[in-house]
């Protein structure tokens, strides 16, 4: 090999060795800084809210007893009848109030009866119900049912499958603030971290929105509704 040959050979392996090197700092340089990024910490945020509830559903359940069914029956029409007339007297409008089909028993039918026949024959027991988005009205009118009950009507307490309900149906307009305020205290959290670790708050590294729940306040205000979300963010941290 003549010396010009064994020079370029020569300043050939110096540029690769050097080549190499600075790629292999790069290279653990990367990793350093990649290593750093990934150092994250995840906080939640938040948001709760009251409101009232701005749908009522208010089953009235009445019983009505005779031992001749078209007496059964008339008296449950004219049971109907004063109940929708108190309603409609209290501010409750007609399209607001449905009836169920009556649930009647026939007391001398049933298998088990103890041998002791009943004063009645025939039971039966009819729901009215309000369906209303005037909340304040229909609790006025539920307070003031005893009124009706002077009259004779034998109202039938709430169960299982007959119970008031409360509803609140503009979750959709409250949503965009509400989780804007899950973010806003998410990342008051994460700030308050950063600093008391000597770090820096980086961008989002990923977030989550939990579910929104709706639940009456209390027992005695379920007419009044808390609203309430959680939402989880993660935030890169850096020296």
């Amino acid at each position: 090999m003549n010396p010009t040959n064994r020079a370029n050979a020569l300043i050939l392996g110096i540029s690769i060795f050097l080549g190499l090197t600075a790629l292999g700092y790069l290279l653990g340089r990367a990793a350093i800084d990649f290593k750093e990024y990934e150092r994250s910490v995840s906080v939640k945020g938040l948001s709760e809210r009251e409101f009232p509830a701005d749908v009522m559903i208010w089953p009235i359940s009445f019983t009505e007893s005779s031992n001749d069914l078209g007496t059964l029956y008339n008296s449950i029409e004219v049971s109907k009848k004063s109940i929708e007339a108190f309603l409609v007297s209290k501010g409750i409008a007609a399209p607001e109030i449905s009836y169920s089909l009556p649930s009647v028993t026939d007391k001398a039918a049933q298998e088990f009866n103890n041998g002791q026949k009943a004063e009645f024959r025939y039971v039966a027991i009819q729901t009215v119900t309000v369906y209303s988005s005037n909340v304040s009205i229909v609790r006025k009118a539920m307070n003031e049912l005893s009124e009706l009950g002077k009259t004779g009507i034998a109202f039938k307490g709430e169960d299982f499958q007959n119970q008031t309900e409360y509803l609140f149906t503009d979750l959709n307009k409250i949503k965009p603030e509400m989780i804007q305020e899950t973010t806003t205290k998410a990342r008051e959290v994460a700030l308050k971290f950063a600093e008391d670790s000597n770090s820096k708050l980086g961008k989002i590294k990923q977030a989550s929105q939990g579910q929104f729940t709706i639940e009456p306040r209390d027992k005695n205000n379920p007419h009044i509704k808390k609203i309430r979300v959680v939402s989880t963010v993660e935030y890169y941290l850096s020296d």
